[in-house]
């Protein structure tokens, strides 16, 4: 039995899809769990709050981590007289640097879904088709009620929820 997950199987998924996946499928559940509350609790934040509240929190409260942590163990080896030295030297030390051959990759894809983005656009406002029009034209029609109805941020929040839990 090969599962079918978007443009792939996941026996021949690249390797950046696999973590992806397992949160989704709930191979670990307390990984998924925690990507779940997390991701759950940025989009109600972002419900609620602007953007850049949202960002600076996030990023005031992985400092407030962090900052503990470094002084917790700066305090543990002045009392125990070790010399362990940073205890982020690993993720320091680790090259984060973007390959230019991996940039290239990134750049094509985009590009490719662009070009495509743009000749459907086209294609649609343009009438090539005048049925494919029509059913745009509906569906954006439709898409006004929605967007009357509901918050762009609930909509991911409900669809960050489906994605969870129907799939699983």
């Amino acid at each position: 039995l090969i599962e079918r997950v978007g443009p792939c199987n996941t026996s021949q998924c690249p390797p950046y899809w696999m973590g992806p996946l397992h949160l989704v499928y709930w191979r670990d559940p307390r990984k998924s769990l925690a990507a779940f509350i997390s991701s759950l609790m940025v989009l109600v934040a972002m419900a609620t709050l602007s953007v850049i509240s949202v960002v600076s929190y996030l990023l005031l409260a992985c400092l407030c981590v962090t900052i503990t942590f470094r002084v917790y163990k700066s305090v543990i080896q002045a009392v125990q007289k070790s010399h362990e030295g940073h205890p982020f030297r690993s993720q320091l030390d680790r090259d984060i640097s973007v390959s230019p051959e991996s940039a290239r990759q990134l750049a094509e894809r985009c590009r490719n879904r662009l070009n495509w983005l743009s000749v459907q656009t086209r294609r649609l406002l343009l009438v090539e088709d005048l049925v494919d029009s029509l059913k745009m034209a509906v569906i954006m029609w439709l898409m006004t009620y929605v967007g009357a109805l509901f918050n762009g941020v609930t909509i991911l929040i409900l669809g960050e929820w489906f994605w969870f839990w129907s799939i699983s």
